[in-house]
């Protein structure tokens, strides 16, 4: 199975680091929504394809926008949220990086199908600051699952480090934040 990893477009929290970073629940800025409507000639979707979406807002919109018109399956799921990269001593979770609350998902977005497989304290916490060894436990289960939805390609609206973590999960080399996508780029890897 070919998964394709796409980052968001460039939302508000990358404005003004690192006081954006503070931002809770920041959207795309303008610069983001037209790179999310630009997905749609670079990554043209069917109807028969699945996207994979973070619980933020910047990800929904952008794989709102990038598949409108276009009926495929949506579903938002925890095991693709913010995750920060490389995993420091310490770490807590940024306010830009919070994830939405399930409520608030579908109020604001009721045409995405929720995934409400995984562990509930997951949707509180979410996978920023997981240790690696349960990151890489989850994130495998999480791949198993999907291909047994027999696809040949499934698509994953996410975030930098979250993307860059499965990469390296799944390739086993070791990667930098220099791997990191671009806003609104992405990255395709077998499985």
């Amino acid at each position: 199975m070919e998964l394709v990893f796409i980052r968001h477009g460039q939302g508000e929290h990358t404005l003004e680091i690192p006081r954006s970073l503070q931002l809770e629940d920041p959207s795309l800025t303008a610069k983001g929504v037209e790179q999310a409507r630009l997905l749609r000639s670079e990554l043209p979707l069917e109807k028969e394809d699945i996207i994979i979406i973070s619980p933020t807002r910047r990800t929904l919109e952008t794989a709102l926008i990038w598949s409108e018109n276009i009926r495929c399956q949506k579903i938002v799921s925890v095991l693709v949220s913010p995750r920060m990269f490389p995993i420091l001593p310490d770490a807590r979770t940024l306010p830009c990086d919070k994830i939405m609350d399930i409520e608030h998902i579908k109020s604001e977005f009721p045409s995405v199908h929720i995934d409400m497989a995984v562990p509930p304290e997951l949707w509180s916490k979410g996978i920023n600051i997981m240790a690696e060894s349960e990151f890489v436990k989850i994130s495998k289960e999480f791949i198993a699952d999907y291909k047994g939805f027999k696809k040949e390609k499934l698509h994953i609206v996410s975030h930098d480090g979250t993307i860059t973590s499965y990469r390296q999960m799944i390739s086993g080399q070791t990667l930098t934040r220099k791997d990191f996508p671009q806003d609104a780029g992405w990255y395709r890897i077998n499985c």
